[in-house]
């Protein structure tokens, strides 16, 4: 169980610290790219950003349910049952937006900028930005509390 408390609290930290460079730096300076090379650079943009992420997601997401197949033996050390529940609701919340908002988006701007398409994208990943944030948090206090700390609640 510690592997996968210290696998999950990584790959939610990484995603944390990846999403506030992206929310903070990254898309506001997408307006400054300019129309001529924008399409291209948006474009570039996916094909290096997907697989950097979509690893630390996939391994975030694999560690989530893992977890809560083990509420039981989480539960059994003190751990309250809602906290590996809240952390999948808070990852499901963040994969909704990738694919319902911010995927679109990306796509809509791989045509070419579009101002609108990029204030859209901006603005909606604050979503994923307090998600990612809330993971951690919780990622770390999971942890933590494994490690004989206090959670603070009851079962």
């Amino acid at each position: 169980m510690p592997w996968l408390l210290v696998l999950h609290a990584a790959a939610t930290c990484f995603m944390a610290g990846v999403i506030w460079i992206i929310q903070v730096v990254h898309y506001p300076l997408f307006g400054m790219v300019g129309a001529d090379g924008f399409a291209a650079y948006e474009r570039s943009h996916a094909s290096r950003i997907t697989p950097v992420v979509g690893t630390a997601m996939l391994i975030e997401a694999a560690c989530t349910g893992l977890l809560l197949l083990a509420m039981g033996e989480l539960a059994a050390r003190g751990i309250p049952r809602w906290m590996p529940v809240a952390g999948a609701v808070l990852l499901a919340t963040i994969w909704l937006s990738t694919f319902a908002m911010q995927v679109p988006l990306h796509g809509q701007l791989a045509q070419g900028f579009d101002d609108a398409a990029h204030s859209a994208l901006v603005r909606s990943n604050w979503i994923r930005t307090i998600g990612w944030s809330l993971r951690a948090a919780l990622a770390a206090w999971l942890l933590i509390a494994w490690m004989g700390g206090s959670t603070g609640g009851g079962r």
